[in-house]
């Protein structure tokens, strides 16, 4: 198991807070309605939620471009919506936290809407959750627009994060023009879907959970044993250089190279909610590999980042100074 001095997890934290990170992904708007069940509905069994109230937070790739933001680092993301309200609720909350000019990097497409994940939340549990979106690729003129948008905002960066949701945002042809425009000057981080994972090289980390790692090398038991076979075989088909396999209350397995994989402890207290801890992950393993951190380093941090927000109810983000105070001395 690895662990990490809360000295250096200092320093590398401040480090990072002169850096800065661009997203290409899936920018969505969540949505939470609130409320309490105290009956069933008589037209069909299911519980009538009183609504107390409701709250939206950014979202998806927007979410880790939140993530980053809560801990000091500089960071911009690129991403499409549609044109309705929600894209402007997107647009405004994105102008606060950008550090690029967000008008300019979220790209409007006119025939799709913007992202909605609805989510009802009755006595700290979810009901049900709702989801407006369109998962058809972008068009060529949109794809344009988009590696337009990367190739300038790389020009002042120090890591590229790509966050795909599988909203049709991110695409084989964008990907084989942004990733080699940033591999070798930083680093390249990908959080995958099946969809376009042929197309996620050459690249830095790739960071699937355990279902999808399991599911694209067509191994079955999720098992210590298998795991590291999956990476191992996920590495050699997009010859990235590590694979970090997320594994939910277990914690991490980062495989580096022709290492042996170094197994992360999970540091969850207590789980509340697990929205957004996946853009919590990938966010803090680019702010800190950005600042100079080893991978083993930045696995760890990105660890303790998502113990957090795992405590917290709906999209969360992690404070630098929250990360720090949470590992022992």
């Amino acid at each position: 198991m690895s662990t990490i001095e809360k000295q250096r997890a200092s320093e590398l934290l401040s480090q990072a807070g002169n850096r800065s990170v661009v997203i290409l992904g899936d920018v969505m708007l969540d949505e939470f309605i609130w409320g309490d069940v105290s009956r069933i509905s008589p037209e069909a069994p299911v519980p009538v939620v009183d609504i107390r109230r409701e709250s939206t937070h950014l979202g998806g790739a927007a979410n880790v471009l939140a993530n980053l933001v809560s801990l000091g680092v500089k960071a911009c993301a690129i991403g499409v919506v549609g044109k309705d309200t929600s894209a402007e609720r997107i647009r405004a909350s994105m102008r606060q936290t950008s550090s690029c000019q967000a008008d300019e990097m979220v790209i409007t497409d006119e025939s799709r809407p913007t992202t909605i994940k609805t989510r009802i939340i009755a006595h700290n549990q979810m009901v049900v959750r709702a989801d407006r979106e369109r998962r058809a690729p972008v068009d060529e003129q949109t794809e344009d627009r988009i590696i337009a948008a990367v190739k300038i905002a790389l020009a002042d960066a120090n890591a590229l994060i790509i966050s795909d949701y599988d909203k049709g945002v991110v695409t084989p042809r964008i990907l084989s023009e942004v990733l080699p425009a940033a591999y070798g000057r930083m680093p390249v981080l990908v959080d995958p879907k099946m969809r376009n994972f042929y197309a996620y090289h050459p690249a830095t980390l790739i960071t699937p959970n355990h279902h999808e790692a399991l599911r694209l090398t067509g191994l079955d038991e999720d098992s210590d044993n298998s795991l590291p076979a999956a990476a191992r075989m996920i590495r050699g088909r997009l010859s990235c250089d590590a694979v970090l396999v997320t594994r939910g209350d277990r914690g991490m397995m980062l495989l580096e190279g022709d290492r042996d994989p170094i197994y992360v402890e999970t540091a969850a207290r207590e789980v509340y909610d697990v929205t957004g801890a996946g853009d919590t992950v990938i966010a803090t393993l680019g702010a800190a590999l950005a600042a100079g951190a080893s991978m083993t380093e930045a696995a760890v941090l990105a660890n303790q980042a998502a113990g957090i927000v795992v405590g917290k109810l709906g999209t969360a983000t992690a404070s630098a100074a929250e990360v720090i105070d949470s590992i022992q001395s």
